[in-house]
């Protein structure tokens, strides 16, 4: 356990104590040290769930936010952060005693800490989604607290786990440091917190690729502290060098880390001799003559790697950045990568579209006001070191939370992000369209709310649904409140919309099927119908029958007006393979003929089985068997679309039409069945189309969908397979 005293030892290196309360004055020192005195001994021997003692835990939380130089609160926070969970009334204990602002973030951790059933499930995601929730996981951990300290201290919280995984390995350790990956060291990039950031990154690699990192460490062949000594004189010699030139610069250095060689290792594809900016320096400089005067005193000290200068103030790159990048050899033959750019160049670097992150991380196109968050939040950390009044600095701090958008949950732990003032039924039509139309109710946090009621960042919204039926008119109306999203609005128009044009179609289409068997032209092709009353299509002629632009007394002109159609002799055509073309054909509406008609997939009708018709928009008319459930379903729901259907003579005279159906085989699995069945099917001189198998604990299930003329053939088939060795029921699906 880490000793917190209050005197300096003699050789004048810091205490713990003198580290957490660095750059503070006396009456917050105090607060800190009330706070150590008061956790000390209520954390005494209490552990978290990584084995971690707390103590520990929080002090080191403390440490990293001390040498972040945050203000006292924070401080505050980081130790007090576990006082809710191990003493009752720890949170009100913490406004009362050290302020309600120090409260505020502690909670603010707390919520926090719930994301890790959130990130274990993304990483669990299909692999298309995982991005996409990645980076929704990222915008709502900025989302979730009104203050972005609560942030940082998160960041912190992590990193001090991960050091405390390095010496003590377990199971959990793979998966936290796959979650510090994926979620926190991205947002210590973004917010520019790069003493986080590094370490985050590196600990988490050598977790997750032990082999990999060692054997990059091992290249590197020299210590992190050698490589910073060699930064440090570098970084003396070229300021020593460009000042004799009159020339004003900032110059610093960082050495590259070892996850970061090996990304760009692997994305470059470049052996470790390739990779020059192992060390590397940055030169900041006031105007453009400078940079060039720069590069000159850098190639004049170190020989210049060749191939390896970019001028990218000459020719900025698309993103507008621009910096001059050059490679050199130093004394000890070792190479180093050095950046020269403007102050201003460096700022939009950092800041703007070409900033640093996102051409690193891959992200996408710009999310507005998101980026322009993320950038203020980036200007407040460097500017804390010059902001006179730090109580403004706090307020600025904590306006730069990200309220613009609201982050809820599917119980599946799935993250959805809304605008803010998002209803339930806006969440249900992100979900789906369909999931929006059925929706009746809500749970959010398991408890039923009005579908009006606004969402709120962080809550679990389950929608409940009806079987069937569709929205309310009532939710398209703004003063209710019901909808805030234009897409889910757009969603709920486009359903009635559809709905009227249905009820036209069927409306219409019936009003002339009476006509035509009134005239006694139940023959007349309807198309041509359409033709002669001036129609592209009978579509268009059945809406505006339906809206009462075509009367009876024009139907009835043109019905009366148009040849009586002949019958012509058709001769039999040869059996068509592959896709059952032809047996549509076979079907006929009853008082109406010639019209556009497909078998349903889901029952597969053929000859004898008893039918029905429903009426489809655009595609004809759909004929399923009448014991279909589907069709069923359909013709409870629109009864006046139902229309009636046989099969034709054509289908009892031996014309070929041939119908596919599916056979469902169960049976003993052994060696060679498959075989026997399909020979079966051969010798049956049935087509088979599509074969399904699947074995499992020494049963198989076969499903074949096979081209037969009728059903009575289909029967014989599976009368057959039943007889072969193993198969215990064949059936028709």
């Amino acid at each position: 356990m880490v000793s917190v005293t209050h005197s300096i030892s003699e050789s004048g290196v810091e205490t713990p104590l003198d580290l957490l309360c660095e750059g503070l004055v006396p009456e917050e020192r105090n607060r800190i040290e009330a706070a150590v005195a008061l956790v000390r001994g209520v954390y005494e021997g209490k552990t978290l769930g990584t084995g971690e003692q707390v103590w520990n835990h929080c002090l080191g939380m403390t440490l990293i936010a001390s040498s972040l130089r945050l203000d006292a609160d924070t401080r505050l926070a980081a130790l007090l952060f576990a006082l809710p969970q191990e003493m009752d009334g720890g949170l009100a204990y913490i406004d009362t005693h050290f302020g309600e602002h120090v409260g505020r973030l502690v909670d603010g951790l707390w919520k926090l800490n719930g994301l890790r059933v959130l990130t274990r499930i993304t990483r669990t995601s299909a692999a298309p989604e995982i991005r996409s929730q990645t980076e929704t996981l990222r915008k709502m951990l900025l989302a979730l607290v009104e203050d972005i300290r609560v942030v940082i201290l998160r960041l912190a919280s992590r990193t001090q786990t991960l050091r405390f995984l390095t010496d003590h390995p377990g199971e959990k350790r793979a998966d936290i440091a796959r979650e510090s990956l994926d979620i926190y060291a991205p947002l210590a990039n973004r917010l520019g917190v790069w003493q986080l950031k590094w370490e985050l990154e590196d600990l988490s690699f050598r977790f997750l690729e032990p082999d990999t990192y060692k054997r990059i460490a091992k290249m590197l062949d020299e210590r992190r502290v050698e490589r910073q000594n060699f930064i440090e004189e570098a970084v003396e010699r070229l300021r020593a060098e460009i000042a004799k030139l009159g020339v004003k610069a900032e110059i610093y250095g960082r050495p590259k880390h070892i996850y970061s060689i090996y990304n760009k290792m692997r994305s470059k594809r470049l052996d470790f001799s390739q990779v020059y900016d192992v060390r590397a320096l940055r030169v900041l400089v006031d105007d453009i003559k400078d940079c060039y005067t720069a590069l000159g005193v850098v190639h004049q000290i170190w020989t210049p790697i060749p191939d390896e200068y970019d001028d990218y103030i000459l020719k900025p790159k698309g993103n507008n950045y621009q910096s001059l990048h050059t490679a050199v050899r130093a004394a000890d033959g070792r190479a180093l990568e050095v950046q020269i750019r403007t102050h201003d160049m460096h700022r939009h670097a950092e800041l703007g579209v070409a900033a640093h992150w996102r051409y690193k991380e891959g992200s996408g196109p710009s999310s507005g006001g998101y980026d322009d968050k993320i950038a203020l939040l980036r200007n407040l950390l460097s500017w804390r070191d010059e902001v006179a009044d730090s109580a403004d600095w706090v307020e600025q701090y904590k306006r730069a939370s990200l309220d613009d958008t609201i982050y809820v949950l599917t119980p599946q732990g799935r993250v959805i992000d809304l605008p803010r003032g998002a209803t339930p039924i806006d969440f249900a039509y992100r979900l789906h369209t369909d999931v929006g139309h059925r929706c009746r109710g809500a749970k959010v946090d398991g408890q039923l709310l009005p579908l009006n009621k606004p969402l709120e960042s962080g809550q679990t919204v389950e929608i409940v649904t009806a079987k069937e039926g569709g929205p309310s008119r009532d939710w398209l109306n703004s003063l209710q409140g019901y909808v805030a999203t234009g897409r889910a609005r757009q969603k709920i128009k486009h359903y009635f919309s559809e709905q009227e044009e249905a009820e036209l179609l069927a409306r219409g289409r019936n009003a002339i099927i009476r006509e035509m068997q009134r005239e006694g032209r139940t023959q007349l092709n309807i198309d041509e119908l359409a033709t002669r009353l001036g129609f592209k299509s009978a579509e268009a002629m059945f809406l505006a029958a339906g809206r009462g632009e075509v009367g009876s007394r024009t139907l009835q002109t043109a019905l009366r007006g148009a040849p009586q159609p002949v019958a012509q002799p058709v001769a039999p055509r040869a059996p068509q393979r592959g896709r059952g073309v032809g047996a549509s054909e076979q079907v006929l509406v009853v008082g109406v003929g010639k019209l556009m008609t497909s078998l349903g997939r889901c029952c597969r009708p053929a000859p004898p089985d008893a039918i029905e018709g429903f009426v489809t928009r655009g595609r004809g008319v759909s004929i399923h068997r009448v014991d279909c459930n589907d069709f069923q379903h359909l013709a409870h729901r629109h009864p006046e679309r139902v229309v009636s259907a046989e099969w034709g003579e054509g289908a009892e005279a031996g014309r070929p039409a041939v119908y596919p159906m599916e056979i469902l085989v169960e049976a003993q699995d052994r060696q060679g069945l498959l075989r026997d069945v399909s020979e079966v099917l051969s010798k049956e001189k049935l087509n088979v189309i599509a074969v399904n198998t699947v074995s499992k604990s020494g049963s198989a299930r076969m499903k074949f969908t096979v081209e037969v003329t009728g059903v009575p053939q289909l029967q014989r088939a599976m009368n057959l397979i039943a007889e072969v060795p193993g198969v215990s029921r064949a059936r028709r699906v």
